[in-house]
């Protein structure tokens, strides 16, 4: 269904972005990315490619038809060893002419045809299936740009509030110096402070729209990717209950392809069997050469012969135990890389709860943080009004609560992230 989604949208193109042009969601961006990706153009050469191999094996049943000519001179011709009186035996020439035209139809051929169409069949789709897998590939880009946008734009946020706040603090050190309670480097200290959130500020900003004009290209968005057009999601909507996801909560496209690799070689198995067995044919061969049917006839003439014939070719049955035995190597190969997938999966499911924990614990103090910070940095400025305290020590707790700020901002992303990358290595999204 969601292959049918995208490959419609593509087609048509009818796009989702079109119906909410305020807000994308993240499942939204993944369908958009996956719909306008070139690769996705190889679902439809991957099934014209099978329709033209299960065509053409199809057409073994068809009656085929071969001309051959040969001009041959023999050593040696059949002779009657017997003179009679006044009859003139003529022999055989030497030099002998055919031209022949003949027509084979396959009556049985032991199931190798269907057992061709049946691995034509078993290859596209493990063709489509590795196209899945690349294709699914692209939900991670999405995400790391997805949420990257979203950090950068908080991160600018709070980069205008803490420019608001130096600007504060810049006005009223300015006037602790006109009344003598600060000096001139005091104030330098705190214009260092503006200009080096200036900076932060230009890189952040250079760095947000490289991201939104990536992650425009890859949904092809008609516009430019505003602050407003990614719908950030919410947190305590998308916790989860639990702490793992178990082997049949996997729904990863990789677990698909190992499956159609498996019936792959079951298709390839039934096809070496096949091979291995006797063809029956009717055939037909019409004739025109000297010496034709009749050899004491040494003329040209015109003869056709009909029968059925039985083959067997017992040479396939030197390599049939060895391609047998490649066979179960190829099985047993799909079955340790499933395996092997399983296992690295089941690694990075603990993972991803376990930094999910561990963000989850970090957001529970983050409040509270930046209100004692909030408390100190008012503290501070008190004392820097009366005398008490320097501006570089204030500056120091200023900082720090911008700190505490990004740090929220920050655990709160790499939450959201943390919960999409393990629904990214479970494929467990809400649009499936």
């Amino acid at each position: 269904m969601k292959r049918l989604f995208i490959l419609t949208t593509f087609l048509l193109g009818i796009s989702p972005i079109c119906l909410n042009a305020q807000e994308l969601t993240l499942e939204e961006c993944q369908q958009q990315a996956q719909a306008h990706y070139p690769l996705i153009k190889r679902y439809g050469l991957i099934e014209k490619t099978k329709e033209y191999n299960i065509s053409n094996a199809g057409k073994g049943y068809l009656p085929q038809v071969s001309l051959s000519a040969k001009a041959s001179y023999q050593s040696d011709v059949t002779e009657i060893p017997v003179d009679l009186p006044g009859i003139d035996i003529r022999g055989i020439r030497k030099d002998q002419y055919q031209a022949m035209l003949q027509l084979d139809q396959v009556v049985w051929d032991g199931g190798n045809i269907r057992a061709r169409k049946e691995v034509t069949r078993a290859t596209s789709e493990v063709d489509k299936q590795k196209l899945e897998v690349d294709m699914y590939a692209i939900n991670e880009r999405v995400n790391q740009l997805f949420f990257g946008i979203l950090l950068l734009k908080e991160q600018l946020k709070q980069n205008q509030l803490m420019q608001e706040e130096l600007q504060r603090n810049y006005d009223n050190v300015a006037a602790y110096v006109k009344n003598g309670i600060a000096n001139q480097a005091d104030l330098d200290a705190v214009k260092v402070e503006q200009l080096n959130n200036i900076q932060q500020r230009h890189t952040l900003e250079a760095t947000y729209r490289a991201y939104g004009e990536m992650l425009k290209i890859m949904i092809n968005h008609p516009t430019p990717l505003t602050e407003n057009t990614l719908k950030k999601p919410d947190v305590n909507a998308l916790l989860y209950k639990g702490e793992a996801y178990s082997t049949e909560f996997i729904r990863r496209p990789e677990l698909n392809l190992f499956a159609v690799q498996n019936q792959q070689l079951e298709a390839q198995r039934k096809q070496l069997t096949a091979k291995n067995l006797p063809r029956l044919d009717l055939f037909v061969q019409g004739a025109y050469g000297n010496p034709g049917l009749n050899m004491l006839k040494n003329e040209f003439s015109a003869y056709y012969v009909a029968g059925v014939r039985l083959s067997w070719n017992f040479g396939n049955l030197y390599t049939r135990k060895n391609e047998s035995r490649q066979l179960i190597l190829n099985q047993q190969d799909v079955n340790v890389q499933k395996e092997t997938f399983l296992f690295n999966t089941h690694l990075e499911i603990t993972q991803n709860n376990s930094e999910i924990k561990k963000l989850t614990e970090l957001m529970k103090n983050d409040e509270e943080i930046i209100t004692l910070r909030n408390n100190i940095k008012k503290s501070a400025q008190a004392k820097v009004a009366n005398g008490t305290l320097t501006v570089t020590e204030m500056l120091r707790e200023v900082t720090a609560e911008n700190i505490a700020m990004q740090d929220k901002i920050l655990h709160e992303i790499q939450l959201l992230s943390a919960i999409y990358e393990l629904k990214y290595t479970t494929n467990q999204y809400e649009n499936k």
